[in-house]
């Protein structure tokens, strides 16, 4: 690497190290500051709209809906996007039911299983949350 930079360890010996800590430290903030939500529910996502993407599970008595929620924020603040992923879940889950022509007993707050990330890299903050919904 100090080859590359066209320096000589001999001459410089003290840059060989410093260089490879730069190097550890550059890698370490970009792996670290990448954080990623839990991710619900296994198999395919659907995309949704420009920032979801959804999954759904069939269930006895109803379905289990797992959303993934993804926003550009220059300034963080999850508690929006943890707001919005809420929101997003529930919406869907009412949206969902009337396509399949059923009415759905509200969803439990307290149900609702949730994660969030922030890739500081990109400045996307992103939540990932889940809800058994019930038929009626």
């Amino acid at each position: 690497m100090i080859a590359a930079l066209g320096l000589s360890a001999a001459t410089y010996p003290r840059w060989g190290r410093v260089v490879n800590l730069a190097a550890l430290m550059a890698t370490c903030v970009l792996v670290v500051g990448c954080g990623v939500p839990v991710r619900y529910g296994s198999g395919p996502y659907q995309q949704w709209d420009k920032d979801t993407e959804y999954h759904v599970a069939e269930r006895p008595g109803g379905f289990q809906l797992s959303v993934l929620f993804s926003r550009y924020q220059f300034f963080p603040s999850p508690a929006t996007v943890e707001s919005a992923c809420r929101s997003t879940l529930t919406s869907m889950a009412y949206t969902l039911a009337e396509q399949r022509g059923r009415k759905i007993r509200p969803i439990n707050e307290q149900r609702i299983q949730l994660s969030t990330g922030r890739n500081i890299a990109s400045a996307i903050t992103s939540c990932s949350a889940t809800a058994p919904v019930e038929y009626e």
